[in-house]
């Protein structure tokens, strides 16, 4: 989830004029502490963006990126398992092939930003020997909708941000809005428990409800049950939990439905503190999110 990282800082470093490398994992062998389709980006200077292990080879992949750009070819090269640095392990025992792409133009950085701010699918194509591509993949960033108020909503919500997330948070409650404007979070005023028309979500958006009043959740709920997601999850233990099933089913959600509910929310459930309850969900989003077959990019 860091590719804005990545194509920010590589996009930002060719627009000053900065010939700089796009570095990617293109496939694993044995025990690897990051996958296919991993990036990094390395600029002229020396300078990176993004991580490739847990940096026990960053220093090597920024030297052969280097190498790369003043040859300006694109290269292969196997770190780890087999590689011809005998003098770099990969702790896990594992073996990458990295692939090295030296860039000029801002033209392809300028693409792989726009999809990823459009929230659109997007491919990155890596020339290879004898005519052939890798093609690397990717899918929208999870999106956090956060419905509710409290503390909770607030350290959820910066918690979120600081991992890059994209999040949008609606409330009743106009003070924790302007608290989170000013975080920079996206923020909207929920007039009433009916009001529905101000959420707007796609298949890679999680929902989280954070309401200590469950009075406010269940026409939200409903309206967002309906709407294209990947997750959702409501606060609130076992007892709360069967209460609002009983509202869903009053007002015409099926048991299959709601049973895709995520309650009590996280993975950790004896949360209570804010912090804590922030930490079990977005960690319980974040793994269903892995979890997930989005199906083929369309290129």
């Amino acid at each position: 989830m860091d590719n804005r990282r990545v194509f920010t800082f590589l996009h930002d470093c060719l627009t000053a004029g900065q010939p700089a490398v796009l570095v990617t994992v293109i496939a694993v062998e044995g025990a690897s502490m990051r996958g296919p389709g991993t990036h990094m980006g390395v600029s002229k200077d020396g300078s990176f963006t993004g991580s490739l292990s847990g940096g026990c080879i960053e220093n090597a992949v920024v030297a052969e990126a280097l190498d790369a750009l003043s040859q300006g070819e694109p290269r292969v090269v196997r770190f780890g398992a087999c590689s011809p640095y005998i003098d770099i392990k990969l702790p896990c025992g594992g073996g990458l092939d990295i692939h090295f792409q030296p860039l000029v133009g801002t033209e392809r950085s300028g693409q792989y930003l726009q999809a990823i701010e459009l929230r659109e699918p997007f491919s990155v194509d890596l020339p290879l020997t004898g005519g052939d591509a890798a093609s690397i993949n990717h899918w929208p960033a999870p999106k956090l909708l956060i419905i509710g108020h409290g503390a909770s909503v607030s350290s959820l919500a910066k918690l979120a941000r600081q991992m890059d997330l994209s999040v949008e948070v609606l409330s009743p409650d106009q003070k924790l809005l302007q608290e989170l404007s000013e975080h920079r979070i996206v923020t909207s005023k929920l007039a009433n428990p009916g009001d529905t028309g101000k959420i707007t979500t796609d298949k890679w958006t999680a929902i989280v409800f954070l309401f200590h009043d469950h009075d406010w959740e269940i026409a939200l709920m409903a309206h967002t049950l309906k709407q294209p997601h990947f997750y959702l999850g409501a606060m609130g233990g076992l007892k709360a939990h069967a209460s609002r099933t009983d509202a869903l089913k009053a007002v015409g959600i099926s048991d299959e439905i709601i049973a895709n509910i995520h309650a009590p929310i996280g993975l950790f459930h004896s949360s209570r503190d804010p912090d804590s309850l922030a930490l079990s969900s977005l960690s319980e989003v974040i793994e269903s999110y892995h979890q997930q077959d989005f199906g083929d990019v369309v290129k």
